[in-house]
């Protein structure tokens, strides 16, 4: 029955406008993960030692009983084999960080295929561009800790490309390692980096407009069914991340032993944070330039720095370009070739990663596969773009016509 003058009405929760369309989603799982990979990076923190320090390993995996080791391996031996439930939290851990950089990833290109930067402003744009390196550059760090071969010879490759910087690269490489890298990129990887992406995210989304493209929009909603559907996405993001780390045993680390120099593991990770880090470095030439005195290692400084650092830039630098160079006629079509290109260049890059495993896989020659890829980084990208481009514009000329000139008969 509705209130009389007299009474006092029942005052009611605010409502908010927020989109129903499912693309949304992808932001709220990237939080929702990072949730997840905070609560279970808290539980790690309690039993990891991050030092290289040797020591001699006595705990309860016998293959590994009596071999020489750093603390930080024996640690994760010990999380994994004696701490109660250890492995499942340590599997949770690697399964949402995958999840988290594969769902910035995703809202990053949904966020440029639709043009959603032209209204979210360059600013809201260039922190979406900073959280994808931020978080590429956290699961890099946390996929070094544990030691054990293949992290370990992948931080002695990160070693490699940072001592490889010209002028800086040396004095960059004392700073970080202090002696010892994996104290340093512990401290990076459980403080600064979670730090930076609290901030850039809430900051993030507090520039977010409501509707950045033309989509499915509920125009209100009661904050109570706001937080039950956030609450829903949660439990199923958390559960489905546990579920996978149940069923599955990603990156069994004591199957590698430890890190030794003169070991290096046949496998490279197809993470989507460090798979295509790989690809280049396995493709590119032993070259090197002498200059002024200074030898420059390109075969590790254009792979580990150059190429990363030309497609951040270039995703950081797409919408003033294409505002200042591109028509509103060929802005979709220009767009969709860029990012399919950069997508295929990505993927390229990946796969590329594990050349190794595809040879031994088909049986077929490393040098073939090493060749392929490289001819494939050029071409796939180009071919790509033409196509895409193509498309687009086609049906951009469909949906409007140009009308042809009306010719004058004598």
């Amino acid at each position: 029955m509705p209130a009389s003058h007299g009474d006092h009405a029942t005052p009611r929760a605010p409502r908010k406008a927020f989109s129903d369309h499912w693309s949304f989603l992808l932001g709220e799982i990237a939080v929702h993960s990072l949730v997840v990979l905070l609560l279970t990076g808290v539980y790690l923190t309690l039993f990891f030692v991050p030092s290289l320090k040797e020591v001699t390993y006595d705990g309860s995996y016998g293959p590994l009983q009596g071999v020489r080791m750093s603390e930080a391996y024996a640690s994760t031996l010990h999380i994994g084999f004696d701490v109660r439930g250890g492995s499942l939290i340590r599997q949770i851990h690697h399964l949402a960080a995958v999840i988290f950089t594969v769902a910035v990833l995703a809202h990053l290109v949904r966020n440029f295929f639709t043009g959603a930067f032209r209204k979210a402003g360059d600013l809201n744009w260039l922190i979406g561009v900073a959280l994808l390196m931020l978080v590429m550059l956290n699961g890099l760090s946390g996929y070094t800790l544990p030691d054990d071969l293949r992290s370990g010879t992948g931080l002695r490759i990160l070693e490699g490309a940072v001592s490889s910087i010209p002028l800086i690269g040396s004095y960059l490489t004392m700073i970080l390692s202090g002696g010892e890298y994996v104290p340093r990129l512990y401290m990076i990887h459980i403080l600064l980096i979670p730090g930076m992406l609290l901030a850039l995210i809430t900051l993030h989304a507090v520039a977010h407009p409501l509707q950045r493209a033309r989509l499915p929009v509920i125009a209100t909603a009661r904050l109570p069914r706001i937080a039950a559907r956030t609450l829903g996405t949660f439990l199923c993001v958390s559960g489905a991340t546990a579920l996978m780390a149940v069923i599955f045993k990603p990156n069994p680390v004591w199957l590698f032993g430890p890190y030794q120099p003169g070991r290096i593991s046949a496998e490279s990770p197809p993470y989507p944070y460090a798979g295509w880090l790989d690809g280049p470095l396995s493709l590119m030439p032993g070259w090197e330039l002498t200059a002024w005195g200074q030898t420059l290692s390109l075969n590790v400084l254009v792979p580990a720095l150059v190429v990363p650092g030309l497609l951040f830039a270039g995703l950081a630098a797409y919408p003033p370009l294409e505002r200042r160079f591109l028509r509103d006629d060929h802005r979709l079509p220009a767009r969709a070739g860029t990012g399919a290109a950069a997508i295929a260049f990505y993927g390229v890059l990946w796969a590329a990663g594990g050349h190794d495993v595809i040879a031994e896989t088909f049986g077929v020659p490393l040098f073939w596969t090493i060749w392929f890829f490289r001819v494939a980084i050029i071409y796939v990208p180009l071919f790509t773009f033409a196509m895409a481009y193509l498309a687009c514009f086609t049906h951009e000329s469909r949906k409007h016509p140009v009308p042809l000139p009306r010719l004058e008969t004598g």
